[in-house]
């Protein structure tokens, strides 16, 4: 190989380096941002996490007036910006340096046999091409996976019914299983009904769009604090099944670090009761919720 093919590939490395640090700063701007905004507007630090990584479809979008002079949220959307260019961009070089070190790779003598890949040697292949895949992704993705797949063995709020449904259904699943390469739960319905059509458990194979962690039973700081007015999914009192309510008094300022709410057609004597339901069975409402 000649010189000047050398040269190249180191150019392209030192650039690679160069997006790859840029990508990092860009980053740490954003997760400073990430602290702003939750001190201002008291998210929890997985609110914060799963605001910033997963689509809106995930979770609430949150309501945020800025004040005059502040523009943190158009700052915030800059740097994704930023981020997403850059990681494209890394994309790009690594597929060039795959090249140009491909063009260095011997091609073998002359008839010489190729060996037969048996079943485990393929297995083995795939494995490596998942970690492969994973280790180029960008730090955010790859953090975002990682929360993902920490959850195995909690219980989470699944929506297992259809995006085209004519209503949404929720209920509070395990986590058996998160697959990195297909970016899928594989959740587990303990509890499904006692009619006829649901009896026994139920596995169900989610996208991460459709699952919605709960705060941490054991940290009623990681609870978001809903504001009275607000529109949240709850677990329906002596059920597993989540539904529309509005929140009526925030944990936050209850001793028993509970809410009040009142849920949507739970109509008695033509009003809504007020009930009672653990900061830690209450999550943002999704976005296009329909009940």
């Amino acid at each position: 190989m000649s010189s000047p093919d050398i040269g190249s590939i180191l150019e392209s490395s030192k650039e690679l380096d160069r997006v790859r640090k840029e990508e990092e700063d860009v980053l740490s701007e954003i997760n400073k941002l990430h602290k702003k905004l939750q001190t201002k507007y008291g998210y929890s630090s997985l609110e914060a996490i799963l605001f910033a990584l997963v689509p809106c479809r995930f979770r609430e979008a949150p309501e945020v007036v800025e004040k005059p002079g502040d523009n943190s949220l158009a700052r915030l959307r800059l740097l994704y910006t930023q981020a997403k260019d850059l990681s494209e961009n890394e994309a790009s070089i690594s597929n060039l340096l795959i090249s140009q070190i491909d063009a260095l790779l011997p091609t073998g003598p002359q008839g010489q046999t190729r060996r037969r890949i048996g079943k485990g040697n393929e297995q083995k292949r795939k494995r490596v091409k998942t970690e492969s895949d994973i280790s180029r992704l960008t730090p955010s993705m790859r953090h975002q996976l990682e929360t993902c797949a920490s959850l195995k063995g909690e219980q989470v709020a699944a929506r297992v019914t259809p995006r085209n449904a004519d209503k949404d259904e929720w209920f509070v699943v395990k986590v058996i299983h998160f697959d990195k390469e297909s970016k899928e739960f594989e959740v587990l319905d303990e509890e499904p009904g006692d009619d006829e059509e649901s009896s026994g458990q139920r596995q169900y194979k989610l996208p991460m769009g459709n699952i919605i962690p709960f705060p941490k039973i054991n940290d009623p700081s990681s609870a978001p604090d809903f504001p009275p007015g607000k529109h949240v999914l709850a677990v329906y009192p002596g059920t597993t099944a989540l539904y529309k309510a509005t929140v009526v008094q925030g944990h936050r300022r209850r001793k028993t670090e509970d809410y009040v709410l009142e849920f949507d057609d739970d109509e008695e004597d033509g009003s809504l009761p007020q009930r009672t339901v653990p900061f830690h069975k209450v999550v943002p409402l999704p976005d296009g919720h329909r009940q």
